[in-house]
């Protein structure tokens, strides 16, 4: 199976406090960086599950992107896009309850454009494609013309709704609109995400709810309800990709326990 992502491939920086902030003072923290960006870590995870991934990417030929590329490929990950510019950044905060707060900068991946696309990328079993990409152009022409040519391949195409931040920012009704216009199979949404676009049920044959330590909700043919895998959580960072990621190859179940593993560790990848 081949899982091709659409997205950003950023780098990573996750800072998982030991102490609460203080303004004009020091905190106590653990790091690390590395490769991330929703595209990518849906990508690795699927690697890591024992399909084949794809990133499609535009990101930059700088040292970020270097490395990004770097550490991509040393999981087994097919990175393609062109590599010019600056490399986009996300800087995780992780709270010592384990749950993040992110700060964004996607450097150039908005500017992948329909151009750039090789139809060979598309080759695959299923296209999943950062909600991001919907955000901005000319990313989101490239993301439909994506899943165009994902469907001559006979692929299913989901989207991840991404940030509800973004979102209200963008226009609900909106973004909304450009989900209709894309005609996914699978939809992935937190509850915040959810509630945002109206409730995506309707927009796509199956929609899996991330709940967070309550499991997820999966609505399609049935409805289906599966509590969250009992586990220490050291990072939040990245557990909705790894989800996705498992619901893609395997379901439900491989779904649950890719989260379970990605936020028992610190960082977003495997």
């Amino acid at each position: 199976m081949l899982v091709a992502t659409l997205g950003d491939a950023l780098l990573d920086v996750i800072v998982r406090l030991d102490e609460p902030l203080a303004v004009g003072a020091d905190a106590g923290a653990v790091t690390k960086t590395g490769a991330g960006g929703q595209a990518a870590n849906v990508a690795a995870w699927a690697v890591a599950l024992g399909a084949r991934g794809r990133c499609i990417a535009k990101r930059g030929d700088d040292p970020g992107g270097r490395l990004v590329a770097a550490e991509l490929e040393s999981r087994g990950v097919e990175l393609v896009g062109p590599a010019e510019g600056r490399n986009g950044v996300v800087v995780s905060l992780v709270g010592q309850d384990g749950e993040r707060t992110m700060a964004s900068d996607r450097g150039v991946a908005p500017e992948l454009g329909p151009a750039d696309l090789d139809p060979a990328w598309l080759a695959c079993d299923c296209l999943h494609i950062a909600g991001y990409s919907l955000l901005a152009a000319p990313i989101d022409a490239a993301a439909f013309r994506a899943a165009e040519l994902a469907r001559l391949n006979g692929a299913k195409v989901s989207v991840d709704l991404s940030a509800w931040t973004r979102i209200r920012e963008y226009g609900p009704e909106r973004f909304r609109r450009q989900v209709e216009l894309l005609e996914p199979d699978v939809i992935f949404a937190n509850e915040a995400e959810w509630e945002i676009v109206g409730a995506a049920y309707g927009l796509a044959p199956t929609a899996v709810v991330k709940r967070g330590s309550r499991g997820v909700l999966v609505l399609g043919q049935k409805r289906l309800e599966l509590p969250a895998l009992s586990g220490d959580v050291v990072d939040a960072t990245g557990a909705g990709d790894a989800l996705a990621a498992g619901f893609l190859v395997g379901g439900a179940q491989l779904a649950l326990e890719a989260a379970a593993r990605c936020v028992a560790r610190l960082g977003a990848l495997p």
